[in-house]
């Protein structure tokens, strides 16, 4: 099964350090600018606002000591929209807030461009799935590249719910995608096993344990 063997390898890390955040701000950088996404920066490193945000989390997804992928995750509610998806898509998002849904947006995804590893997109975005799970969202959203976004259409079972939009500090258009997590759960289960987590790694990744009320 795709991601069954480095899943038993993988370490979940969220970013707490100066170190272990900077360490991903390269990774980004390094992974984009492969695939000519960003311009070229004396800087190195890709940062936004929102990894300071008070709803985001940050994770580095090692194998050992080496830090192989990340993603930011950040929930969504009627009281917390601080997203990169939450500002770009505020016309389609916003009147499902105000009406209570909970979302879990996964965003800047990125692994070692480095290595080859087909499995790692799938440990990575095991995390976003975990986070439905953990703060009972409706919907999982992911903001992608156009070239990206068959397969969060295979994986996810997640659709497009936008024309392609200009994304800012990427050279190529993004396209916001989504997925009835609710409706959708048990068949991603089913396809991948791996998706599923305790009550206790929930508990250790996000701070909550079974569902975390959220603010209405």
């Amino acid at each position: 099964m795709r991601g069954e063997a480095l899943f038993r390898n993988v370490d979940y890390r969220l970013a707490r350090t100066k170190e272990e955040r900077e360490a991903i701000f390269a990774l980004r950088y390094r992974a984009y600018s492969r695939v000519g996404h960003i311009p070229e920066s004396d800087e190195k490193r890709v940062t936004d606002k929102y990894d300071d945000a008070p709803n985001s989390w940050i994770f580095g997804v090692y194998v050992g000591e080496r830090l192989l992928g990340s993603i930011r995750l950040h929930l969504l509610t009627k009281m917390f929209r601080a997203s990169i998806a939450a500002e770009l898509y505020s016309d389609i998002l916003n009147p499902r807030l105000d009406g209570g849904e909970v979302f879990i947006d996964a965003a800047r995804l990125v692994g070692d461009p480095d290595i080859d590893m087909p499995e790692l997109p799938y440990a990575t975005l095991r995390l976003a799935f975990v986070a439905c799970e953990a703060f009972g969202a409706d919907t999982g959203l992911a903001s992608v590249t156009v070239g990206h976004a068959k397969f969060y259409e295979r994986f996810f079972l997640h659709k497009a719910l936008t024309q392609p939009r200009s994304f800012p500090g990427l050279t190529v258009e993004g396209v916001l995608m989504a997925a009835d997590f609710k409706a959708d759960r048990d068949n991603v289960l089913k396809r991948y096993p791996i998706m599923a987590s305790s009550a206790f790694e929930r508990r250790m990744l996000f701070g909550v344990g079974e569902q975390l009320p959220v603010a209405a």
